[in-house]
């Protein structure tokens, strides 16, 4: 295993900046959020750790980008910023949704509330839901998993016929794998930052996907014609779990961030950090480092306190009960399976003890 440690020098520059005017605008920040943001550089800091890297596989190891930080940010002049005008973050589910023990309508709700607690001041807003045959996005069997896959580049060009003049942006959610070309054996998502929206895909964070018993298998050889759709009635669609949400809400936030122009983090542990499979997503935090979330406040303008009890009251939303009972639940609009989330809540009720002192 590889820790990536940057000195408190190097963190310090990446946060606050060696820009006489971006400094003055961090000493203006309220003293909590200086006093927050300010363990980005804290030799032993018990909220934000370095990187760790356990594989060549890894996506710093395998993806060499160029680092970050608020500076460059904030003077990039490509990255998007939402208006008056254009201020509301737009959903489009593509496809079916779930099992029948926790319904659609449930399911995309907590994502939507997760979302405008993260990106707290604006709004979300979940379109209807269309089937795979209103994108008319071309489809495969896919040759080595055999489970269906819907083009990713078709869906963009679906989604941006779609997008609402109000849009900062608009980005596509499906249970379905995606494919970005016949070449490529699948992609999580695909994006397009300078049209203000993206596609992406939970079928792989089904716990189930990589086994023999995945449900979603078909038979191999199965060929289908270019514009039968009929093969995605009743296709089988991931239980929505607690974990299968909490990966669907670090996804969702993570690919939107790129479209307000953060790009992937390598100064600490956070959200924004890239990931080339399932176990690198799951080691991410659910939340920002410091030096991404200065990035996103700046966009944004909310106040850290602020964003941080919306978060937390989104996670207190649920109760104590087993993932069975929670199927239930959501069907008589009862809480939500939060158990997943207990580590992050517990981080969240310590940055805000820092915030509150």
């Amino acid at each position: 295993m590889k820790v990536i440690k940057h000195s408190e020098e190097v963190l310090k520059a990446a946060l606050i900046s060696k820009n006489t005017q971006l400094a003055r605008l961090y000493e203006k920040l309220e003293p909590g959020e200086k006093r927050l943001l300010d363990e980005a550089f804290q030799p032993h800091s018990a909220l934000f750790a370095p990187i760790t890297l356990h594989s060549e596989s890894d996506w710093i190891s395998s993806h060499p980008e160029p680092t970050q930080d608020f500076e460059q940010f904030y003077h990039d002049r490509y990255r998007s910023t939402p208006t008056s005008q254009k201020s509301a973050i737009y959903v489009q589910p593509i496809g079916s949704f779930g099992d029948s023990r926790v319904s659609p309508e449930n399911y995309l709700k907590w994502l939507k509330d997760y979302c405008e607690a993260f990106y707290y001041g604006l709004m979300v807003k979940i379109l209807d839901p269309v089937p795979v045959s209103q994108a008319a996005c071309a489809f495969r069997v896919n040759e080595y998993t055999h489970n269906l896959q819907i083009h990713a580049g078709d869906l963009l060009q679906f989604l941006k016929k779609r997008k609402p003049r109000d849009a900062f942006c608009i980005v596509g959610i499906t249970m379905i794998d995606l494919y970005p070309k016949e070449s490529w054996n699948f992609v999580f998502g695909q994006a397009s930052l300078t049209e203000g929206m993206g596609i992406f895909s939970f079928a792989r964070y089904d716990s189930d996907f990589y086994s023999a018993s995945y449900k979603g298998r078909l038979k191999s050889g199965t060929k289908y014609p270019v514009a039968d759709y009929s093969v995605f009635s009743g296709y089988y669609t991931p239980a929505i779990t607690s974990l299968l949400l909490l990966r669907s809400c670090k996804t969702l936030t993570h690919e939107i961030g790129h479209i307000f122009g953060l790009r992937h983090c390598q100064w600490l542990q956070c959200v924004m950090q890239g990931s080339n499979h399932l176990e690198e997503s799951d080691r991410r935090p659910l939340d920002l480092c410091p030096i991404c979330l200065r990035k996103l406040q700046s966009a944004i303008h909310f106040s850290i306190a602020e964003r941080y009890k919306a978060l937390l009251r989104w996670m207190d939303d649920g109760r104590s009960g087993t993932e069975a009972e929670f199927g239930h639940a959501a069907e008589v609009g009862l809480p939500k399976p939060v158990e997943a989330f207990k580590e992050c809540q517990e981080w969240v009720l310590k940055c805000l003890d820092v915030l509150q002192k």
